[in-house]
């Protein structure tokens, strides 16, 4: 722009700041998932099996595809059997990349 452009700059509109308040604290988009806590025997880290189910591109029939992933549980709140939400996280360790969030139910015992 030159010094005698007059023309204006608009500003975001109010959907634009609406979804850079969902981005979360620091405008990241980060990935969840809900899970079933298979073990807990290490310290604070859970296993949690996240279950996603698709439709095969060929066949047309949904497909299960069951996957664990090691998150981060700072407190030990997890057991075993609760359903709970995770969070894609910096690399922990070797093999833990996700975070402990909630529990989204726990498990009757």
């Amino acid at each position: 722009m030159t010094e005698n452009d007059n023309s204006v700059i608009d500003a975001p509109s109010s959907e634009a700041a609406a979804e850079d308040n969902l981005a979360g604290e620091h405008g990241r988009h980060r990935r969840t998932a809900t899970g079933i806590v298979v073990s807990t025997k290490m310290e604070k880290t859970a296993v949690i099996s996240v279950t996603r189910v698709f439709l095969h591109p060929k066949y047309r029939k949904y497909v299960r595809r069951r996957k664990k992933y090691m998150a981060h549980d700072e407190h030990g709140q997890c057991a075993v059997g609760d359903q709970v939400l995770i969070e894609e996280c910096r690399p922990m360790s070797a093999h833990k990349r996700w975070r402990f969030l909630k529990i989204m139910r726990k498990h009757a015992q």
